[in-house]
């Protein structure tokens, strides 16, 4: 909590709560039997964590990047799986806050804050990962309705969440082309794909989301027609920040599991403490932890100060945060031996859960493509 205010502070205090009592005693039960902990996430949103940086009037908490960033790395550290849903939900709900009029901010955000709905994320297509702008799902006009075609893949909550904010091509090929519409569950042409079987991240469902001849409302565009891709990109950086800040919390969880393991265990007569090279490995892991963290934290100052650099230090954060972060819960398995691997020691789950966010909200190879193309421009 060094350099936080007694309002972040009191933020943490209250997030970590939480994540002790209502989620890590769960963790392994939700991975396990693959348990969407809906009743969980709402008790957070009684706490204000369904719409952390959406404005007041529409249920939101109003609070900045940072104090999110605070909370998301606090409730990590009880469930990382659930918690990088609550994040994307959150920032479903800050595009619809952002991006939408008067009408649809009052239609959708008020239920998705205290998160009697729920909300889902779709960008990525079985064909178009990092290339976003390549997407091919479409969306033709007609008179006051769009009909959608295509399929989007790896949507967390898909099929199990009631709101979808959908890019989707309304034009030529290309950034310019695409649009956002919000889809609503239950809407005639909209299904869902197989449950994915994951390696990690089971307590929320991932499914294809499949739109056949879906017929969808002008009014739930967000913003203008080709304005979609603008609006996805603007959505991810705050993502970015949300799910380096997941990893920190893992990581934070697993410094503190692997110094409680080598204090209790022994080998050749004596705790393992004791072993220098071991010291040495924890310490490099608890500075490492401390330098993503304040990396996540500047990012997040420059994003909600609307900084020029803001994208560039969002991409930098996500790709050290969560790179460096897996190796420190990987680093704490080792440390763990034989134990590590098994699933009655928690260190295991938060190595699979965070093993994704290096992939998701743009692989770390594209946020080193963002980071290299800003300095050769600059």
């Amino acid at each position: 909590s060094a350099g936080l205010t007694e309002e972040q502070k009191e933020f943490q205090k209250v997030a970590l709560d939480f994540a002790t009592k209502e989620m890590a005693p769960h963790m392994a039960e939700w991975d396990e039997k693959e348990i969407f902990p809906v009743d969980t996430m709402r008790k957070a949103a009684q706490l204000g964590f369904g719409g952390i940086y959406v404005k007041p009037d529409v249920g939101g908490s109003g609070l900045s990047r940072l104090d999110t960033s605070v909370i998301f790395e606090a409730l990590s550290t009880g469930c990382t799986s659930t918690t990088a849903y609550m994040s994307i939900h959150n920032m479903c709900v800050w595009m619809i806050d952002t991006f939408g009029n008067e009408e649809q901010r009052h239609r959708f955000c008020p239920s998705l804050c205290s998160m009697e709905k729920f909300a889902s994320y779709c960008l990525t297509e079985p064909g178009s990962g990092s290339d976003a702008a390549s997407l091919l799902t479409s969306a033709q006009r007609k008179g006051d309705t769009y009909v959608l075609n295509g399929s989007k893949a790896f949507i967390s909550g898909g099929g199990d969440t009631d709101v979808y904010v959908v890019m989707c091509r309304t034009g030529g090929p290309g950034p310019k082309g695409i649009s956002c519409l919000v889809l609503e569950k239950g809407m005639p042409g909209l299904s869902f794909g197989k449950k994915e079987k994951k390696v990690g991240w089971n307590s929320q469902p991932t499914r294809a989301v499949i739109f056949e001849d879906c017929v969808v409302p002008v009014g739930n565009r967000l913003g203008a027609e080709g304005q979609g891709f603008s609006i996805a990109m603007k959505g991810l950086n705050g993502g970015r920040i949300n799910i380096a800040s997941c990893s920190l919390g893992a990581a934070h969880a697993s410094v503190l599991l692997a110094q409680e393991h080598l204090t209790v265990r022994k080998q050749f007569g004596e705790p393992l403490a004791n072993n220098q090279y071991l010291q040495f490995r924890l310490a490099e892991m608890a500075t490492r932890l401390v330098a993503a963290r304040l990396m996540v934290r500047n990012a997040a100052r420059a994003l909600q100060e609307g900084r020029e650099d803001a994208a560039v230090l969002c991409s930098m954060a996500k790709l050290f945060a969560t790179d460096e972060c897996f190796a420190i819960c990987n680093q704490a398995l080792q440390m763990h031996g034989g134990y590590g691997y098994l699933k009655d020691y928690a260190v295991q789950q938060f190595v699979r859960d965070i093993r994704v966010h290096q992939i998701l909200e743009g692989t770390n190879e594209v946020m080193r493509m963002i980071v290299a193309r800003n300095l050769l421009q600059g």
